[in-house]
């Protein structure tokens, strides 16, 4: 019947009776508190009990699944007494009432501070995006499975032991009634056990470490007997089982539930049109494949080619210097003055051979076949040939001895046609 005093961010209230507080939400968003929340802690030298006011939430009204499920836990949930206790309270839920009964005539303080960054709220956020993205690779991980069992077995016993009597339940309805029972009770326990952690901690810290040595190695023992997931249908139900827990990590991590929205739509997006933009990757891949232009084969010429083409490119070259001599613009004047032989330049423009018919025969006797200079490049070759001893090199000196012949009577025939 009386009202309730309301907390403001910086207020310090100190009290000795018995009275309710509660924190009314700010409707306006901002995207700096996104991450951010209020610490509200209580203290006193004697003990005390924190109770949520659960008339102010009806759980009729919760918006999201996730609301409904923690309005149903606190409504079971007994508070404890303790002479410190802290709440945290997000930037946009909903508006949070509480009552605080103190034993005794004993004076307890309320103070009210803003955490701009939570750690755990980016924790779970980051852990739930990176989690989504890697989830069907860690569906095929050994060493995350069993990490995966582990944890099961610590956070939710219930739900692993009867994973493990499966094959023991005959009719598939009996199981997911079980199944459907024992994840409400492991989120009562896990709701209990988040709100006196810190209690457990500082009074049975023993009996905590002996629970989580205890279920863990038996929950190891149990995952490394069955061996980790085989069928491709397994496989599957497990990576998206995965992702389904990111996106409550990541509904989790976030003060404003519509960016939570946001992020789980972007991720849902991304790993809808990873599909198709990998169709599309393939297919312009095979496009491009098509399409793209045949890569150059290079041949070697022979010896007859090369006489071939040497013979052609220079009779072109000449044709191509006759058309620019013949070109008015051409200083044919200028020219004609730096000629020795202005009369034989003049009858080469007209169309006569370049080389006189004494020029071509006094070349054929001493390059040509049966000339003495080629006679004298063979023997010379032959002679340095078999002057190396081992027999294997005779097959390389005579690649080197064909190598130089066609050099020696390439080039001076070239030089004859330039």
């Amino acid at each position: 019947g009386r009202s309730c005093h309301t907390l403001q961010e910086m207020d310090v209230i100190q009290e000795r009776e018995e009275n309710c507080y509660c924190y009314v939400q700010n409707r306006t968003m901002h995207l700096q508190y996104v991450w951010s929340t209020l610490q509200v802690k209580v203290n006193s030298r004697e003990v005390f009990r924190l109770e949520p006011i659960s008339e102010q939430s009806n759980c009729r009204n919760s918006e999201t699944f996730f609301e409904f499920a923690a309005c149903a836990v606190q409504i079971f949930w007994t508070p404890e007494t303790s002479t410190e206790t802290f709440l945290s309270i997000k930037q946009y839920g909903e508006d949070i009432c509480f009552k605080i009964q103190p034993f005794k005539t004993e004076l307890y303080t309320v103070s009210v501070k803003r955490e701009m960054l939570d750690g755990k709220l980016l924790f779970l956020f980051l852990s739930g995006i990176f989690l989504f993205h890697f989830a069907n690779s860690l569906s095929r991980s050994t060493k995350f499975f069993y990490l995966s069992g582990i944890i099961l077995g610590v956070l939710a016993l219930l739900v692993f032991v009867l994973l493990t009597l499966k094959r023991f339940i005959p009719r598939h309805s009996t199981f997911w009634i079980l199944m459907t029972g024992c994840w409400m009770s492991s989120l009562y326990f896990i709701y209990c056990f988040k709100e006196n952690m810190q209690w457990l901690w500082s009074k049975h810290r023993t009996y905590l470490l002996g629970y989580f040595l205890s279920v863990g190695l038996a929950s190891f023992t149990t995952c490394y007997q069955r061996g980790p997931l085989t069928t491709e249908l397994s496989i599957t139900l497990f990576a998206w089982t995965l992702r389904l827990t990111a996106f409550v990590l990541i509904y989790c991590g976030v003060t404003i539930p519509q960016v939570a929205y946001a992020v789980i739509a972007a991720s849902l997006c991304s790993k809808v049109l990873c599909y198709p933009l990998g169709a599309a990757c393939h297919i312009g891949r095979k496009m491009k494949n098509h399409f793209k232009s045949k890569k150059l084969v290079f041949k070697y010429l022979t010896e007859e080619e090369y006489r071939e083409q040497g013979e052609t490119q220079t009779m072109r070259a000449l044709e191509e210097l006759r058309s620019f001599c013949r070109n008015p613009d051409f200083p044919s004047w200028l020219a004609v003055s730096k000629l020795q032989s202005p009369h034989r330049f003049a009858d080469f423009v007209l169309g006569f051979p370049h080389v006189s018919p004494a020029e071509a025969k006094a070349h054929e006797d001493e390059y040509g076949i049966g000339s003495f200079f080629l006679e004298e490049q063979l023997f010379e070759t032959r002679a340095k040939s078999e002057q190396g001893d081992p027999a294997s090199s005779i097959h390389e000196g005579e690649e080197e001895d064909e190598d130089e012949m066609h050099k020696q009577i390439s080039f001076p025939y070239a030089t004859e046609l330039l």
